[in-house]
């Protein structure tokens, strides 16, 4: 099985922000795929279903972005899947808005999630996907980061939402090296 998870933070008040991007996501693949993400377990919002004849989970972890690795852990060792059929997507600052990156492995960066993450699993060894937010200079990170997107931003960002996902169907279907030729 493929776990695919998405990070953000609950609740309306950060639904359509930057930090976001993680839940937006795999929102929309899990649309486009047909699958519904309404159980609860994990401390995640989670939905079931197939993706290219494969079996996937979609996950949403409720745990505030900061916290997140204690969902992604538990759900690892419950369902005993290997490092390598896990991919994390989440917010990058530090690359341009709308542009998609994707990486076997790598280091947490500045993202606290990927930080919990990578502390709760004891490795970096796990593919993810990182969006391009930019940055604003002229804000403090917290405040640009829980911002809503832009009127500006909005065609770019749907566009990288488009990317990732269909990405994330590529490596799937065929090889994350597959994809990250094709998407990165």
């Amino acid at each position: 099985m493929y776990i695919i998870v998405g990070l953000g933070n609950p609740g309306r008040k950060y639904e359509n922000t930057r930090h976001n991007i993680g839940f937006i996501t795999v929102d929309y693949l899990a649309s486009k795929n047909n699958i519904k993400v309404n159980k609860i377990k994990h401390k995640a919002l989670i939905g079931e279903g197939m993706i290219g004849g494969k079996k996937v989970m979609i996950v949403k972890p409720q745990t505030f972005m900061n916290l997140s690795g204690n969902s992604v852990r538990e759900i690892m060792e419950y369902y005993k899947e290997e490092n390598q059929n896990l991919i994390v997507i989440y917010d990058d600052i530090d690359i341009e808005s709308g542009t998609i990156r994707m990486r076997k492995k790598g280091s947490a960066g500045t993202h606290n999630g990927m930080r919990s993450i990578i502390y709760d699993l004891m490795t970096d060894d796990f593919p993810r996907i990182r969006i391009g937010i930019g940055r604003n200079e002229n804000l403090q990170l917290s405040d640009y980061v829980l911002q809503n997107f832009s009127k500006e931003e909005k065609e770019v960002m749907e566009n990288a939402v488009k990317s990732a996902s269909a990405a994330v169907e590529t490596w799937i279907i065929n090889s994350i090296d597959s994809a990250m030729n094709e998407y990165n």
